[in-house]
């Protein structure tokens, strides 16, 4: 995997655009298609009361626009769709809480814009069956099956379980992992650690974070390998953002200020 910093791009432009290039075709149409899957809260969800797009990519997708002079038309697709979708340019990007990873940089190149890792957690009504991380060993744990999060679980328990390996449950998303974990039917389940508060806030006193994120990882918004002017674009946009306080304001929003990173990172894929 490689990782480039990108510089900051202190720009002396209006807020609202940028004077970045833009490859001809998104300059023509005057906007770009992103791809989305609104089921992962804080990040993406539909907003209950009206039935909208919300969450911190969403604004932050459209701060990018902004940025760029760009409206974002939001394509709602499942996740299994999403990658297929940029290889073949039916969407420009994908910002949708997407880790970026080794397996998925021969079809995309990741602008980095969250840190993160996964973290175990538990009802809060075994609490006390579960003092440290080691507990988990032997035990049914659960995670969506569509993420990294399968492997990493996998490592974990090598690691420290020894003979006693976790044993792994897939779900079929982080929702339901926490309707299994509810039910009974596992003992612990697996999510995004930058995601855990604000679930916690809407089921209070329902789950409890055993132990730290037990990997990092980067979040990306994902784009062509060969459309490397809009991955420019969109690192000078999210530097600017940066720069200007606008992201921050975002992070803390949105319950995630200990995942920022303090400029924008492009993933080459190789």
């Amino acid at each position: 995997m490689k990782r480039i910093l990108a510089a900051a791009f202190l720009c002396a432009a209006d807020s609202s655009a940028m004077a970045v290039e833009l490859p001809p075709e998104i300059v023509k149409q005057g906007s770009i298609k992103v791809a989305i899957v609104p089921n992962y809260p804080p990040l993406e969800f539909k907003d209950p009361a009206t039935n909208t797009l919300a969450g911190f990519d969403v604004e932050l997708g459209e701060a990018l626009g902004r940025k760029l002079g760009l409206k974002i038309v939001w394509q709602e697709t499942s996740f299994d769709q999403m990658m297929p979708a940029i290889a073949t340019g039916r969407v420009d990007a994908i910002l949708s809480g997407m880790t970026d990873m080794a397996s998925r940089q021969d079809t995309a190149t990741f602008v980095d814009y969250l840190r993160n890792g996964p973290r175990f957690f538990v009802q809060q009504s075994r609490a006390a069956e579960f003092k440290d991380t080691k507990a988990f060993c032997g035990k049914k744990v659960g995670a969506s099956r569509r993420t990294s999060f399968p492997k990493l679980i996998a490592a974990w328990s090598d690691a420290n379980c020894g003979g006693n390996p976790i044993v792994y449950v897939g779900t079929e998303g982080s929702a339901d992992a926490r309707t299994q974990l509810r039910q009974g039917r596992l003992d612990a389940a697996v999510q995004g650690g930058e995601t855990l508060p604000y679930i916690m806030d809407l089921e209070p006193g329902t789950y409890v974070p055993v132990g730290e994120v037990f990997a990092v990882q980067f979040t990306g918004l994902a784009l062509g390998v060969k459309e490397t002017v809009l991955q420019k674009a969109f690192v000078e946009a999210l530097d600017g953002l940066i720069a200007d306080g606008s992201y921050r304001a975002l992070l803390a929003k949105w319950k995630l200020t200990d995942y920022g990173v303090e400029k924008a990172m492009i993933n080459a894929g190789q």
